[in-house]
């Protein structure tokens, strides 16, 4: 008997009704959600730090609050990461919501992640933490950790299930535990079933963000769009799957959504988890009717000796200030507001960051003022919360009658914010047991990684640089064949791309070498880029490290989590096969 799996929640903030949606939609066995990002950890940080009782994402207490009589009166199992920094202190919060609502669910919690009050002692012990993309040792950084989370797998969740919770509330999982770890109680696997393991890992990639997997975020987006429907993940006991949704939502599951979201911030094919390792390259994907996609043909290998840990740490303080620019000669009404605005603030070499950015939104002979407009972006960071906060700001609207004619801000002055550097870096997953607590018992749950790491989980990247077909072309937007999803990793971000048909495919990925990448994206050329094939997706798969600087908290980009980099690509003008097009 197959398990039905959905999703409620892609990200902290999401849809608060979905919870509701998913439980009175149709019939599931387990409602799932993903409420933790490397960013969240650092929000949740400071909302203990106000209240040492938070610290988890309390949009879950509202949704619980919803659909709890309802799952325990279907014998719906829960299990969400919305513990964050503090699943007990959120597992105690659930049970006095139940209680008040005349409700006793057996609720457990799994914590182990925490690794903040461990960092000394792991130091001493000669463990390095070292940066991933830097190779710093942690030690002698002078960063000052204020969050360290391992990112845990599904096993810990399993024993809360074999041991009669009904809800099962996580610190930092990996977004795929919450489904593998239901997967694994319901069908009995072992820790050594890598092909069933892999397959319920990648069923969990493709549901825990939302609605991208329903049409959501979605390059051929339908005009009709609405407020699509939360995915359904179907599996059996070999690990395939069916993704779906419930009937007469809005949205659509396709072949293309799935393989959107499978692109999703992923680097190697070979997708590292703490259970397992899954094989990207092996997927296959095949329409099963409306509305519903095979997945299949999944295998798996060990898991990696280590264990991915997310460490935040505060790097000072933030403002941004920007300005409107209309009309006729912006780049020159650009650098005299430049000049003047560090003259007026006390000089850009005074902050450890001052930046401006011109960003073009301009048209000739425009039809109206908005056609007309452009902006100018200034942000500075700095340890001196003073420094960057209401005098700087302040500085920006003394310029608002004596500067560029036609000046004008798009903010009232603010005050400086508080921002998190990301520090990613790995531990040996042995030094990470998890403990599980259900109904006032306690129980250790040990790694399943092994000692030493497997030769197949190195990845080498594609450079394909076969000819080209010399078939005629036409110069078109490169979305026309192929669509992306991107997102970020750390400092680093993704971009995956497919084609609709193999022709296509074929001239994608003879096409989007890693040099033609830097052709299309300048700001990338001087980044180090990795590039992975997926031929079972159609799909060329791209990592461009350090373009999000140290993270999304930090960066100072427009877009600071890369989500608008595929649809950049796709709206670049290249030579297109013309048999490709036809």
């Amino acid at each position: 008997m197959g398990l039905r799996i959905a999703n409620c929640s892609g990200f902290y903030g999401d849809r608060l009704s979905a919870a509701k949606e998913m439980v009175d939609g149709g019939p599931i066995d387990v409602l799932t959600g993903d409420y933790l990002a490397e960013l969240t950890m650092a929000i949740l940080w400071r909302n203990q730090r106000r209240d040492p009782d938070a610290g988890y994402a309390s949009t879950f207490l509202t949704q619980m609050e919803q659909v709890l009589a309802t799952c325990l009166d279907r014998g719906i199992k829960v299990v969400v990461n919305a513990g964050g920094l503090n699943p007990r202190g959120m597992a105690e919060k659930l049970e006095k919501l139940a209680a008040d609502l005349g409700l006793s669910p057996r609720v457990g919690w799994v914590e182990g992640d925490n690794l903040l009050d461990r960092l000394p002692a792991l130091i001493a012990d000669g463990k390095e933490l070292r940066h991933f993309d830097t190779g710093e040792p942690l030690a002698g950084s002078g960063v000052e950790p204020v969050t360290a989370n391992a990112y845990l797998g599904g096993w810990g969740i399993k024993t809360a299930l074999d041991q009669g919770a009904e809800v099962v509330v996580t610190g930092r999982v990996t977004d795929a535990a919450v489904v593998l770890g239901p997967a694994a109680w319901h069908f009995g696997w072992e820790r050594d079933d890598w092909d069933s393991l892999s397959g319920a890992i990648v069923a969990g990639h493709v549901i825990e963000c939302g609605a991208q997997a329903t049409g959501g975020n979605y390059s051929f987006f339908s005009s009709d769009l609405g407020m699509p429907g939360f995915p359904i993940a179907d599996l059996e006991a070999d690990g395939s799957s069916v993704i779906t949704k419930h009937p007469g939502t809005d949205g659509e599951v396709s072949v293309g959504t799935v393989t959107a979201q499978l692109l999703y911030e992923i680097g190697s094919p070979r997708y590292l988890n703490p259970d397992v390792t899954s094989h990207f390259e092996t997927i296959e994907l095949a329409s099963d009717g409306p509305d519903r996609v095979k997945v299949s043909g999944i295998e798996g290998s060990p898991p990696p000796p280590d264990l991915k840990v997310a460490l935040n740490y505060l790097g000072g303080f933030r403002n941004s200030m920007t300005f409107g620019i209309a009309g006729l000669d912006i780049e020159r009404k650009a650098a005299v507001l430049e000049h003047a605005l560090w003259q007026s603030v006390g000089g850009r070499e005074q902050f450890e960051v001052a930046e401006s950015q011109l960003i073009r939104s301009d048209r000739q002979d425009p039809v109206d003022t908005d056609a007309a407009l452009s902006y100018c972006r200034f942000t500075v960071k700095d340890q001196d919360q003073d420094k960057v906060g209401k005098a700087f700001s302040r500085g920006a609207v003394e310029l608002v009658l004596s500067n560029y004619p036609g000046l004008f801000l798009t903010t009232p002055p603010g005050d400086a914010t508080p921002y998190a550097v990301y520090w990613p870096t790995t531990i040996p997953a042995a030094l990470v047991p998890m403990t599980v607590s259900v109904a006032g018992t306690t129980t250790t749950v040990t790694s399943v990684a092994p000692e030493t790491a497997n030769p197949g989980f190195v990845s080498v990247s594609s450079t394909d640089s076969s000819p080209q077909n010399e078939s005629p072309t036409e110069r078109r937007p490169l979305g026309v064949v192929a669509g992306a999803r991107s997102g970020d990793k750390g400092g680093n971000a993704n971009v995956g791309l497919w084609a609709r048909s193999e022709p296509a495919y074929d001239w994608l990925r003879r096409f989007l070498t890693i040099d033609k990448l830097r052709e299309l994206m300048p700001e990338a050329a001087a980044l180090a880029i990795d590039r992975y094939e997926l031929p079972n997706l159609l799909a060329v798969n791209f990592v461009i490290r350090g373009l999000l600087g140290e993270g999304v908290s930090s960066s100072t980009r427009t877009d600071p989590q890369a989500k608008s980099l595929g649809e950049f690509l796709r709206a670049k003008l290249v030579d297109v096969p013309i048999e490709i097009l036809t």
